[in-house]
């Protein structure tokens, strides 16, 4: 990693914190450029969408195992995929991951059926994973011809029955691409055994005749698991063939690449940022001059470039400590990244953590500027087993009572106030907080904050029922503002509130409208900044 090319974090903090009062330039064309680049303005329609639904779906999922990993660490001695490789399916060198591809058939695959629940879920856009770190492609890619999920495997397009879908149901459509740690990631394919009956054997990535999926060996062998350190002329060429042409042929809403711009070893990311000019320009030549398209990289130096600005920050399953002071998307999963028979999580030991978990989550990522992007774990062969689609109809139902707290919301005054804490101000800098697969205990002193976006309604939503009836909103006292009126939403009934100098009290019903995190509706003068 040459450090000298990335900008501290103290500095991005500290920027972050600074109202610039002179606006982005503004270019005709976006140049390949950082300065170019930072013309970039997130989009109105991302802003106010809030939820999207994400199908991190690929061959890798037919074995139910490594969530994800598998093509990496059935290439790994010992590790579990490997023995797990070996009981199933036979050694590495004779059975490999493009047999594993053959398997996988998609047979139940219905992404109509699955859209229709997924809108019913409260979600306003899809993204569907284009390519892992595996070298298949799930559309018809000209660049990786072979290798492809309409010529092997299931014989269909994958990211073009996704987005006829999504369309169809009037959501916007993004793709995310997993494949710039590929050159390193996928090395292991050229090692062999180095105990047991096999020792010395070569797996089969060395067989030369499928070096179109399983790659060239690295001449300085780097099989680093996080970004290239110093990957080829050629494949970094063809990573920016292969995503130009998947911007060509779908002209996404959403792109999202699995880290920061590649490629480190480049000059300054050159070719990534070849491919985020690409992007925004295509999409301005679609939409009059107007960049309509959310490019989402992380802060993650072990994974390329970041530079503030010149996209959306995503952050993998964590959160903000405070309100960010641009959008921002957070990308989760309703359990592993791929179906993993193995897979438990912290909160329930299932495979699937809880629709209060999700909300919650999804509440406290809006009230810091968020947009969450939730990844649905799907079988093997396209479908959803009967947790997951239960799970979707819990959230749908809670969107349904409750949306209006979320969508087209923009961050208020402080993002909440926490349980034995003072209200929370506001913070313009930039801490990433607790990893979201921690379970966080709330308690009805535990509320977050949205605002309508015409700044006529403030929503407070408590994140648990309280135990006494009353809520205490300290952030509401009287130097605040008036309130002058206070509902509770799915609730037909008054509340009784007062408004005093501790801030305002409100008696809740004796029953609840829905089953987790209960949205206040308030109006007055001068409630809303």
């Amino acid at each position: 990693m040459k450090k000298q090319f990335l900008i501290p974090l103290s500095i991005l903090f500290l920027a972050n914190c600074i109202e610039i009062k002179a606006e982005k330039p503004r270019a005709a064309k976006f140049q390949p450029t950082v300065e170019s680049l930072l013309g970039y303005e997130c989009p109105e329609w991302f802003r106010d969408a809030k939820f999207g639904i994400w199908s991190h779906w690929g061959p890798q999922t037919v074995p139910m195992r490594a969530n994800g990993w598998y093509a990496r660490e059935m290439y790994m001695e010992g590790y579990d995929a490997y023995k797990y490789h070996l009981a199933h399916y036979g050694h590495p060198s004779k059975f490999g991951y493009k047999d594993i591809i053959q398997l996988w058939k998609a047979e139940k695959f219905d992404p109509e059926f699955l859209m229709t629940l997924y809108k019913d879920a409260g979600a306003k856009y899809f993204v569907a994973l284009a390519n892992h770190h595996d070298n298949f492609d799930l559309w018809n890619s000209k660049y990786q011809p072979r290798w492809n999920s309409v010529n092997m495997g299931p014989k269909k397009d994958i990211v073009k029955l996704w987005q006829q879908a999504a369309l169809k149901n009037g959501l916007r459509f993004g793709v995310t691409q997993h494949l710039e740690r590929c050159w390193s990631w996928f090395q292991t394919n050229k090692g062999a055994d180095k105990t047991g009956p096999y020792a010395g054997v070569p797996y089969d990535g060395n067989d030369t005749a499928y070096q179109d999926l399983y790659l060239k060996k690295d001449p300085n062998g780097d099989d680093n698991l996080m970004h290239p350190k110093n990957a080829t002329v050629e494949w970094r060429q063809n990573w920016l063939a292969r995503t130009k042409d998947l911007i060509d042929q779908f002209h996404p809403d959403l792109m999202y690449v699995d880290g920061g711009i590649p490629f480190s070893g480049d000059d300054k990311g050159q070719t990534g940022l070849d491919m985020v000019s690409h992007l925004y320009n295509s999409s301005k030549n679609l939409h009059g001059g107007r960049n309509e398209a959310v490019m989402c990289n992380k802060d993650v130096w072990a994974h390329g470039f970041f530079w503030d600005g010149i996209a959306t920050l995503d952050l993998e399953r964590t959160n903000m400590n405070q309100i960010h002071k641009q959008p921002w998307i957070q990308d989760n999963s309703t359990g592993p990244w791929f179906y993993d028979v193995g897979f438990r999580n912290s909160e329930n030991g299932t495979m699937y953590y809880s629709a209060s978990k999700i909300i919650s989550e999804l509440v406290d990522v809006v009230s810091k500027n968020g947009t969450m992007l939730l990844n649905v774990t799907q079988l093997p062969d396209g479908s959803l087993d009967s947790t997951a689609i239960v799970l979707l109809k819990d959230i749908g139902k809670w969107m349904k009572i409750n949306g209006q707290a979320i969508y087209a919301t923009r961050p208020w005054k402080n993002y909440g106030e926490d349980k034995n804490t003072k209200a929370v101000t506001t913070v313009l800098k930039d801490f990433k907080g607790s990893n979201s697969d921690n379970v966080l205990k709330y308690s009805s002193e535990d509320i977050r904050f949205t605002q309508s976006k015409d700044g006529k309604i403030l929503y407070a939503m408590v994140m648990n029922w309280p135990d006494n009836g009353k809520v205490l909103i300290k952030s509401l006292s009287t130097p605040t503002g008036t309130v002058k009126n206070v509902s509770l939403l799915g609730n037909k009934s008054a509340l009784k509130w007062e408004q005093t100098e501790n801030g305002l009290e409100v008696t809740f019903p004796a029953n609840k409208p829905c089953d987790y995190v209960f949205a206040l509706k308030i109006s007055g003068t001068n409630i809303c900044k």
